[in-house]
């Protein structure tokens, strides 16, 4: 059964290679793709997006612009990995396309209540957009029928400060509120994605894809420079083929009060850290990573193929 989602992302040169893998992927439908600020302000997160789109012949697919800084916070520095223009410095031009006239948290709450049940969110970056559509109409939390969500890192250190992953720290009351709404989660923390490994064998494979496959593995080897591992292409490729991955039951919540801790996920598993609260969260700790990157080439070449 195909899977209904809306992309909510912060492109991000890892954001690409997910948008792209929906893309080439039937076992998903994209409504529409959203964008917030995290790994760079919003006008680049939200043009990037557009021009992922145009890159592989999706102009159908509409692109909505969301919020710009976090919910408590100024404007936040976003992370240098990406490059300046986000997609790995690489020379891409800029998008030809305008985006959608509605904001980002207005799409979501049409599209939720337009199909209550049935629209997955996909979220990629911070998770401004949709706390802050959770706060203009509380009714959708329970017409959501799932989120899946890179963000995170529960068993294993930070990747921005000691205990907090990028994500999270970079906008944690907006992922505390998300947690905390009821809705079903699946979480891809650095717990799993940092086995998600960029190698030069495995880009080099994904060029001889041609246009598409070469743009993609241009932007891997600029970011995985910096940063080797494939973040949010786990959340879409979890979507497709969901036996790649496994994880634990848990409930996650996300400090929004220590200055030392400020964004950590804070994940309960035993019947005396769940204290009588039940699971809120799927929390993936395992990838097999040849099937994930066997999965990218062949959806890549699909796009190469449908782009052409």
């Amino acid at each position: 059964m195909t899977e209904r989602i809306i992309i909510d992302c912060d492109p991000g040169v890892d954001d690409a290679a997910a948008i792209l893998l929906a893309f080439g992927s039937s076992e998903v439908e994209i409504l529409g793709i959203t964008a917030v600020a995290g790994n760079i302000p919003l006008e680049k997160t939200e043009a990037n997006a557009r021009l992922i789109c145009e890159l592989a012949n999706r102009t159908d697919i509409p692109v909505f612009q969301g919020c710009g800084r976090p919910l408590l916070y100024p404007a936040r520095a976003g992370v240098t990995v990406h490059g300046m223009d986000g997609l790995g410095d690489i020379g891409l031009p800029k998008p030809a396309s305008a985006p959608a006239a509605r904001t980002a948290v207005q799409f979501i709450i049409d599209q939720v209540h337009a199909a209550p049940g049935d629209v997955t969110l996909a979220v990629l970056g911070p998770m401004t957009n949709i706390a802050v559509a959770l706060s203009v109409d509380p009714g959708i939390a329970p017409l959501i029928k799932r989120i899946v969500f890179m963000g995170g890192a529960a068993f294993c250190p930070g990747n921005i400060k000691e205990r907090a992953e990028f994500n999270f720290y970079f906008d944690p009351h907006a992922a505390q509120a998300v947690m905390a709404s009821g809705i079903p989660m699946v979480m891809f923390g650095l717990d799993v994605t940092h086995k998600a490994i960029i190698t030069q064998e495995r880009t080099e494979r994904l060029k001889r894809l041609g246009r598409i496959g070469s743009t993609i593995a241009d932007m891997l080897n600029a970011y995985g420079a910096g940063d080797p591992c494939l973040h949010d292409p786990c959340v879409i490729a979890y979507l497709i083929e969901p036996e790649i991955f496994s994880g634990v039951e848990g409930f996650v919540e996300v400090d929004c009060v220590s200055s030392l801790a400020i964004g950590q996920s804070v994940v309960s598993l035993t019947e005396r850290e769940l204290a009588g609260r039940a699971p809120n969260c799927l929390v993936m700790t395992e990838v097999d990573h040849d099937r994930l990157f066997s999965l990218l080439e062949e959806r890549y070449q699909r796009v190469e193929l449908e782009a052409s």
